[in-house]
């Protein structure tokens, strides 16, 4: 199938448009006309070579919701004009001990990411969402839930899943105290998704500025981090702390912020992180741990709960030719909302 896209071709240029072909489709495989792409910080980072292993030319986006063109012969989940959703992973062994437990992101053989992966068949790059069409096996296209707004639900793929995991792995629910540290696009959906599960959230930032909106994503309070004596008369408050700063920050000034055995999660930062001290980790047998998104059936699983609880990101709609303004903004930070691509507006 000839498709076109918007490719990074190195780490100095900006994106520009890009015509190429996904491959033809397999027994298992699903062929998706892709209608909205969120953009995520990782999109970022790759198309920059931020992290050292992007390979190009690489079409990134991995937010990805869209309607189904065709189906393989063996595939019996979908059927042509199924509403579908495509997250961070397109393929993994689905043989090993981790992929059997549901944990395809930890696949032994290694999990094949939307983009920037190689095809475990072909051996050929992955490409993602930043273009008209995509295929992909059965088994890692997610299902739309009825009720869930098809322009708005796309950051929920990977936003969404990066948050929602690590907080079902440290079992939150009603009266667990959370902390989020950053109000970006993953920030935003931890407050909404840890105060859906009936956790007491209180969002943390440099300033108070932001005090209204996260107050109406459901957070209970916002501690002000520079606020020296705001943040001592918070020791020991917290079971988890969710952490989605992007960029190399100095975490240790969170860590007394935990109760005994509380957690503080990374979910931001990919790469080299700041020299910290073990004093607080110790006098409260506290963690600092990191998740990374999530299988795929807990990626159903929240597209699920979002869509029971009426949560949605907040976004702002942009069209493909304006991505690279948006990557601009992104590394000014301080973005409370998730861009996302309205792909109708990609000539074909």
């Amino acid at each position: 199938m000839k498709t076109v896209g918007y490719a990074a071709h190195d780490s100095e240029k900006p994106l520009e448009p890009y015509h190429f072909e996904r491959r033809a489709l397999r027994d298992e495989d699903v062929s998706i006309e892709i209608l909205y792409c969120g953009v995520c910080h990782s999109d970022l980072h790759t198309a920059e070579n931020d992290w050292g292993w992007t390979q190009y030319p690489v079409v990134p986006g991995h937010e990805i919701v869209g309607r189904v063109l065709e189906v393989g012969s063996g595939v019996t989940k979908y059927k042509v004009g199924d509403n579908v959703a495509v997250g961070c992973m397109v393929d993994s062994c689905l043989s090993c001990d981790q992929c059997h437990h549901g944990e395809e992101q930890f696949c032994r053989e290694g999990m094949v990411g939307t983009y920037s992966g190689q095809d475990r068949i072909s051996g050929e790059l992955t490409q993602g969402g930043y273009s008209k069409h995509i295929v992909v096996r059965e088994e890692f296209v997610l299902s739309v839930p009825e009720g869930l707004d098809l322009a708005k639900c796309a950051p929920i793929l990977c936003a969404g899943i990066t948050t929602y995991s690590p907080l079902r792995t440290w079992n939150v629910g009603p009266g667990s105290r959370v902390g989020v540290i950053g109000l970006g696009g993953l920030g935003h959906m931890a407050i909404k998704i840890a105060a859906a599960m009936g956790a007491n959230v209180t969002a943390i930032s440099r300033s108070d500025k932001k005090k209204q909106q996260v107050l109406s994503y459901g957070a209970k309070d916002l501690l002000v981090s520079s606020d020296e004596a705001a943040m001592q008369a918070h020791a020991n408050q917290f079971d988890v702390i969710i952490n989605t700063i992007p960029v190399k920050h100095d975490f240790t000034p969170y860590i007394p912020l935990l109760d005994i055995d509380g957690t503080q999660v990374l979910v931001g930062q990919v790469g080299e992180l700041a020299e910290s001290n073990s004093v607080p980790l110790l006098m409260g047998r506290r963690r600092v741990a990191g998740s990374l998104i999530g299988g795929i059936a807990q990626t159903q699983e929240i597209l699920d709960f979002c869509a029971l609880h009426n949560i949605l990101p907040e976004v702002e709609m942009i069209k493909m030719d304006q991505i690279n303004d948006a990557f601009d903004k992104l590394k000014q930070g301080d973005m409370a909302s998730r861009f996302v691509i309205d792909m109708s507006s990609l000539e074909v």
